[in-house]
């Protein structure tokens, strides 16, 4: 079981809501963190918050998610910046819109690229870091969506689909290396990814909540942590629907 206390974390995207509150959670803990994000300012205000109100030993800089190049410069800058790398915590992506994804081949590049190609490409850098040095862990946020298909939402989803299905590869790979993969499926959460959604979906979590789920599963070495805990099973019964009787569900 990974200790937290004086654990060096990179929290790439920090600056989403789950990110914040997970980031917080680790905080308390008493994780060394790095924030990294493309807002480099709400990044430094969260950092400074976090610094104030815990006394987390905080530094940040910038990210951006899509220069693949910048990749392993920004591991060796959380690095350098706390003396060492543990774990590292992606929280990248965004919803999009089915209907422009549809319409726009740009827009469906721009989707599948923020959710799984661009966490892909860091992790693998991670990934390839822990390996080298025998210790470390990746948490990575996926989603229930990614676990099938829906047509009111398939862009978003089938990016996240091939983000599980990458973590699950990179945790067989890894598993006797002595890096843990974790791969975190929330549910449907209150953050500014849905806010002003025009038909909330039902079961709408709090977001310290999905927050805590995830450091638990950290903390336990778990290798999938359905976020709250009842989507592990509204999932399995879903995945249980014939093919022929699911596509024609409102959904």
């Amino acid at each position: 079981m990974p200790s937290l206390q004086n654990a060096n974390v990179l929290v790439a995207g920090a600056t989403s809501t789950i990110a914040r509150h997970t980031a917080a959670c680790l905080a308390d803990r008493g994780a060394r963190l790095y924030l990294a994000a493309r807002d480099e300012t709400a990044a430094r205000r969260i950092g400074q918050d976090l610094a104030v109100r815990r006394g987390a030993e905080v530094s940040w800089g910038p990210f951006e998610a899509t220069d693949y190049a910048g990749h392993e410069r920004l591991l060796d800058s959380a690095t350098g910046a706390m003396g060492g790398l543990d774990g590292l915590l992606v929280a990248v992506g965004m919803l999009g819109d089915q209907a422009r994804a549809e319409a726009e081949p740009g827009h469906l590049r721009d989707v599948i690229e923020i959710n799984y190609g661009a966490p892909a490409s860091l992790i693998t850098a991670a990934a390839n870091c822990f390996e080298k040095q025998g210790h470390g862990w990746i948490v990575a946020l996926s989603s229930v969506a990614g676990d099938r298909g829906r047509p009111s939402n398939y862009a978003y989803g089938s990016a996240k689909a091939g983000l599980t299905a990458f973590l699950e590869g990179l945790r067989g790979r890894l598993h006797e290396s002595g890096v843990h993969v974790l791969t975190a499926k929330p549910g449907p959460t209150d953050t500014k990814m849905t806010f002003g959604m025009d038909d909330p979906p039902p079961l709408m979590a709090e977001p310290e909540r999905v927050a805590k789920r995830i450091v638990w599963a950290i903390e336990e070495e778990k290798d999938v942590c359905y976020a709250p805990s009842i989507w592990r099973y509204i999932m399995a019964a879903i995945r249980l629907i014939p093919t022929p009787m699911f596509k024609k569900l409102d959904l």
